[in-house]
């Protein structure tokens, strides 16, 4: 009964790696189609908006078109699609199938007694160790000077992989040796989206939504400001103090600005000849100064 139910296991994880797999690479060689075809926007108004690129494409009866920004859209929608579920899924599928095939059956796919008799495991810490150290050592050489030339950082991502390869073979038996192999480059790639792509676009959408809510305070404090002590333009103030108007930020749930004009007017003649942040820090922020947010 156990050899039906791991068979059972076996197929359902293999066909669930092999689909997510498609579905992981077929995105990246979308995108690098789509990015391959952009064309300059035809309507002014899209370029005027900070689009830099645009496709139109017809499928399955319909059609679609995409656009790419140069830097970040004005608004950011509420719901992004984040195309990361096929990698780690894929990966996820590909460990499980790994572990239950040459894991759970190590005397049979993974140890060939010919080549290395270790045992069970032994054998599998071994296997453990290659696909992790695999990415470390692949990190730790993207973040070495060898990385600044593109030549020599693939010269010595070349010798690693063979000598990679050779090792495995040293170790495991032939079929054991290549799927441990496919394992250490899949999660080296996937490592790659989890640590280094995902949070990247994070920090991307978090500083688009983060310039968005300057622009909004920086209005926001502007027309207070014109309508209560009639400033012609408060950056003005800022750039003849020597501070940029980016430098600070008002999160709008902690603003605390005057309710009354005529304190305003009174605080702003007190602290005429003073930093004009400083007095934006006490009146707007009451102490929460974020440089560079």
């Amino acid at each position: 009964m156990e050899g039906y139910i791991v068979d059972w296991i076996n197929l359902l994880v293999r066909w669930l790696h092999v689909i997510t797999g498609v579905a992981w690479i077929g995105a990246s060689f979308y995108f690098i189609w789509l990015d391959g075809h952009l064309e300059s926007p035809q309507d002014p108004a899209d370029d005027e908006k900070g689009v830099g690129g645009e496709v139109w494409s017809v499928h399955g009866g319909g059609f679609y078109h995409a656009q790419k920004y140069k830097v970040s859209p004005a608004k950011i929608p509420e719901r992004l699609h984040w195309f990361k579920w096929e990698a780690y899924t894929t990966w996820m599928s590909g460990i499980f199938l790994t572990a239950l095939v040459y894991w759970y059956g190590a005397e049979v796919y993974l140890i060939d007694p010919a080549v290395a008799d270790v045992s069970a495991p032994k054998a599998v810490s071994i296997a453990i160790a290659f696909i992790v150290g695999g990415w470390l050592v692949y990190d730790l050489l993207c973040k070495s000077p060898l990385a600044r030339d593109s030549r020599v950082f693939a010269g010595v991502l070349f010798a690693l992989t063979g000598l990679l390869a050779w090792g495995l073979c040293q170790v495991f038996s032939g079929r054991g040796a290549y799927i441990h192999f496919g394992a250490v480059l899949g999660t080296i790639m996937v490592a790659n989206v989890f640590f280094v792509i995902i949070p990247g676009q994070k920090k991307m959408v978090a500083a688009a939504a983060i310039a968005r809510v300057i622009r909004d305070d920086q209005q926001s404090l502007r027309d207070g400001l014109r309508s209560c002590v009639q400033l012609a333009d408060p950056d003005r103030h800022i750039a003849r103090r020597g501070a940029h108007p980016h430098l600070f930020r008002c999160p709008p749930q902690r603003q605390r600005i005057v309710s009354s004009c005529r304190d305003r007017h009174r605080n702003y003649r007190r602290n005429r000849a003073g930093d004009y942040t400083t007095r934006t820090r006490r009146h707007c922020c009451r102490g929460i100064f974020r440089p560079g947010a």
